[in-house]
């Protein structure tokens, strides 16, 4: 008798162990992150390109020199590592890149950037960074905006020209 009385209780139990475990399972909503996912792509003189980055807010606080310190490897937005990915092999600012999955990384300080291309893409922010891994380095200069930006952004026009905002800086450089 105890045993039949138990049963339903034991089934209900099993049941939510097992749906709990199917949903450690699902992917996760990236969406709905702090920092979320976003895309910037175009197509520049016919060669795809393409940034997958997530995009931190300022929360009233100051991104560059605090937030992300001067002199440090940053992975240029939140979360998973940016990645840049090009179909044909591309210039930089006028130095060679080949087609392929870049890791983005970015070191800032108040009047230049340094834009790392590195071949290790998928990586979670710039915690395994490894200066040997970089396929092209370019230094860019830093502009300030007149308002800030609140939330990250990364912009690919049609042009070529990247650009990068955030708080009251812009980056920018070049792919041809």
């Amino acid at each position: 008798m105890f045993v039949r009385s138990f049963a339903p209780a034991l089934a209900a139990l099993l049941l939510v162990a097992a749906a709990a475990r199917a949903q450690d399972k699902m992917p996760e909503d990236k969406s709905k992150r702090p920092s979320p996912p976003a895309t910037a792509s175009a197509v520049v003189n016919g060669t795809t390109v393409t940034i997958d980055y997530s995009r931190p807010s300022l929360k009233g606080r100051k991104a560059f020199g605090e937030l992300e310190p001067y002199g440090k490897v940053w992975r240029t937005g939140a979360n998973e590592a940016t990645t840049f990915t090009v179909d044909k092999a591309v210039k930089i600012d006028g130095k060679p890149l080949p087609a392929g999955k870049y890791g983005l990384f970015t070191i800032p300080t108040a009047t230049t950037w340094t834009v790392v291309f590195s071949k290790v893409p998928n990586q979670w922010g710039a915690f395994k960074y490894n200066a040997a891994d970089d396929a092209l380095r370019v230094t860019v200069p830093a502009k300030k905006l007149a308002a800030p930006v609140e939330l990250f952004e990364i912009a690919v026009a049609k042009t070529g020209t990247v650009a990068l905002k955030w708080d009251t800086t812009e980056v920018d450089f070049t792919v041809k």
